[in-house]
């Protein structure tokens, strides 16, 4: 009787132990289920807000070019009601007998003219148009192709008619190096993809520094190093990612044009960046500027 109970017992303490093991297996199953929610949750929070910010670019850039489109339109509705006006003032003029044939001959030559003239108008129109259009589909595929990288490392924004992407010294470089670190050939990739998208656009490569005094055997000063990050940039570009050398002007800037005052340990390193600024063909674009320019 005695051995029956011990064994009842011993039953009960070990089908005890086997669900104490499960509760806490599941327990254990649970934590980590919750802690895998969390950061879905997060993530999600966070391509919300990307989200947001490119949807308000992308509806301040469609703003913008509506009332380029009016401006457009209103030139357009002058230029036709002047040469209609003009048209009715020749037939009535060339009804005139005191009117003499190297006259009429002058003001058609004048309304010739202003017909010119109008095209130009309609086509330095359409050429900004087609920029800033250009300019806001580089900057939205820019942000969503670097959606993933931290703005303390990559800023994209449009100053001047231009798209500048600034990249970090400290995601590019070793301090004092000119020599680009692995990690950010993944950023680089991405910039290249984009802009061998769109073979209609220069390339500039600006390297800046902070106004802390450096000098190496190999680097003679700050200057002499913001022109080896930036050739270093454009190297790299055209030699692993294949964009044309021809689009490409690599420059240093040094710590002559900061983005802020030197004055602090966070300032300086917003000052120290190599920026890659992107531009039209600006001969195309100026030659509109010229009477039968390229003619």
């Amino acid at each position: 009787m005695k051995q029956t109970l011990l064994a009842v017992a011993m039953l009960f303490i070990l089908g005890s132990c086997a669900s104490k093991k499960k509760m806490l297996s599941a327990q254990k199953q649970a934590n980590e289920i919750q802690i895998q929610l969390d950061k879905a949750r997060a993530d999600l929070n966070d391509c919300d807000s990307r989200t947001a910010g490119l949807n308000n670019d992308l509806k301040a850039k469609n703003d913008e070019l509506t009332s380029k489109n009016a401006k457009l339109k209103e030139l357009e509705e002058q230029v036709e009601f002047l040469k209609k006006n003009n048209n009715n003032l020749l037939d009535r003029m060339s009804d005139l007998s005191v009117i003499s044939k190297e006259g009429s001959e002058s003001i058609k030559k004048s309304l010739a003219m202003m017909d010119a003239q109008g095209m130009q108008i309609r086509d330095l129109n359409s050429s900004i148009q087609k920029k800033d259009s250009l300019n806001m589909a580089l900057v939205l595929n820019l942000k969503r192709s670097l959606a993933d990288v931290s703005d303390e490392d990559v800023q994209i924004e449009v100053k001047k008619g231009v798209v500048y992407v600034s990249l970090s010294d400290k995601m590019l470089f070793k301090s004092g190096s000119s020599v680009i670190n692995t990690q950010a050939e993944t950023v680089l990739s991405k910039v290249a993809k984009i802009l061998n998208d769109y073979k209609e656009i220069e390339i500039l490569i600006e390297g800046h520094t902070d106004n802390v005094p450096i000098a190496t055997d190999k680097v003679s000063d700050n200057w002499d190093l913001s022109v080896l990050r930036a050739t270093s940039v454009a190297r790299t570009l055209q030699k692993k990612y294949g964009v044309e050398p021809v689009r490409m002007i690599a420059g240093g800037r040094g710590e002559y044009l900061p983005k802020v005052a030197n004055d602090s340990a966070p300032n300086r390193s917003l000052n120290r960046r190599t920026e890659i600024i992107i531009t039209p063909k600006l001969d195309q674009f100026f030659n509109l500027y010229t009477p039968n320019a390229g003619k």
